[in-house]
């Protein structure tokens, strides 16, 4: 691809563009395709891209903070390509109405590529909402059941402890299991599970994001007509899920697709319409879905910005690819925790250890404070676990790459050496 021209017709727009200093970097950098109508960049993965990917990558850290967490380096290269006037535009994204023509393409192509991704069928709307998942703790009571209905949860961490204590609130939850007496380091075995025969839905966490349990497989409601609803938020699109599994799912952006400021739900259509009457219009699904996620002036940066790490998972080849790389990610930091003869530990069990969210402890806890500090030296950041637990969390979601997760573990066993 050619590189873009001074003279061509958006020359004056680049050149403004340096002399102002809105992009942090040369756009030059990037290759680009330019048109006399629409100037837009592609960040197809070729190596003049990876190149530009990795000197950008010497002025960055590798950053396993559980959230917001880090975006893919192309991703964000493309945002800042494209941040003073997206596709000839002549505004940024920021900007636009959200019920533009130029706006509605983003979400509708967002929307689309999520439901390639996850193979969403037509009998499920996506939302994309605000408030983040600890806001869902109320809506899917106040959607899926009336006051005194009967609804289950699986307590598998923090999480779902606050989701279901939120619900408290709007119907009649109970927990059917809870690993808290254990400091939740495992899954139970859903076969012993006492669900409720009359239960409206059962909720899970799928992934929690503190002690890092995660569902390989997910339980049935014994309730018949009643519906499984996921937390998805810290494994949402790290790997290929069953949506006909679950009546609900909720995530959280600012994990794995994008900043904080997006909640997406992904629900069945005829579960909409129930709502309890005392419900805000804003958490009333059914508005939402009549409205294509318009009906106010929803987190539109936000979206745009997971529309793009959407476009980005499905040029890796999907979700069955990511998942590969992941299970690649985690089995190398998982084998050097459990090789360092105990001078570092994981508490979880082995057949529930989250892809994503990874803690551990230092056999001499006293070490921990130089741990962070000679990790921050070296250009890794976050690593500190949740206040709750303690410890060292490294989150290693879906744009963690390789290379930062290599390096810690480098440098945990170099680490080791010094001080066992």
């Amino acid at each position: 691809m050619a590189a873009t021209s001074l003279n061509a017709p958006n020359a004056p727009l680049l050149q403004k563009t340096h002399q102002t200093h809105v992009f942090l970097k040369p756009i030059s950098t990037i290759p680009c395709q330019t048109s006399a109508k629409r100037f837009s960049i592609s960040c197809s993965a070729t190596t003049q891209d990876r190149l530009s990917v990795q000197s950008q990558s010497q002025d960055r850290v590798f950053n396993f903070a559980a959230g917001p967490a880090t975006l893919p380096e192309n991703v964000l290269l493309k945002a800042q390509s494209e941040l003073y006037n997206w596709h000839g535009s002549g505004m940024s994204v920021m900007e636009m109405s959200h019920r533009g023509k130029d706006f509605r393409s983003i979400i509708e192509k967002a929307e689309a590529d999520l439901r390639s991704l996850l193979n969403i069928p037509e009998n499920y709307a996506v939302l994309f909402l605000q408030g983040g998942a600890t806001t869902q703790f109320a809506a899917v009571p106040l959607n899926l059941c009336a006051p005194g209905d009967s609804v289950d949860y699986l307590v598998t961490g923090s999480w779902g402890d606050k989701a279901f204590k939120e619900a408290k609130k709007y119907c009649n939850p109970k927990v059917i299991w809870s690993g808290k007496s254990e400091n939740y380091v495992r899954v139970p075995s859903f076969d012993g599970l006492e669900l409720n025969p009359n239960a409206k839905y059962l909720h899970i966490c799928a992934n929690e994001t503190i002690y890092g349990v995660e569902f390989k497989d997910y339980p049935v409601p014994r309730n018949p007509n009643g519906v499984l609803v996921a937390d998805m938020s810290s494994n949402f699109c790290s790997k290929p899920v069953d949506v006909t599994k679950f009546g609900l799912i909720y995530a959280g952006a600012q994990k794995n697709v994008g900043p904080s400021g997006v909640c997406i739900v992904i629900v069945r259509k005829d579960l909409l319409g129930n709502a309890q009457e005392s419900t805000p219009v804003m958490l009333d699904y059914k508005i939402h879905a009549d409205n294509n996620s318009l009906y106010n002036t929803p987190p539109c940066y936000g979206i745009y910005m997971c529309g793009l790490v959407f476009e980005d998972l499905l040029k890796q080849g999907g979700l069955e690819e990511v998942e590969k790389k992941n299970q690649k990610k985690a089995g190398i930091l998982y084998n050097a925790i459990d090789e360092s003869k105990g001078f570092y530990r994981c508490p979880v069990e082995k057949s529930v250890r989250s892809l994503m969210n990874v803690p551990f402890t230092l056999e001499k806890s006293e070490l921990g404070a130089e741990f962070l500090k000679e990790a921050e030296k070296e250009k890794m950041v976050q690593l500190k676990g949740h206040r709750s637990v303690g410890g060292m969390r490294a989150s290693i979601y879906n744009a963690m790459p390789l290379a930062g997760v290599e390096k810690l573990v480098a440098f945990m066993k170099d680490f080791q050496a010094k001080h066992a």
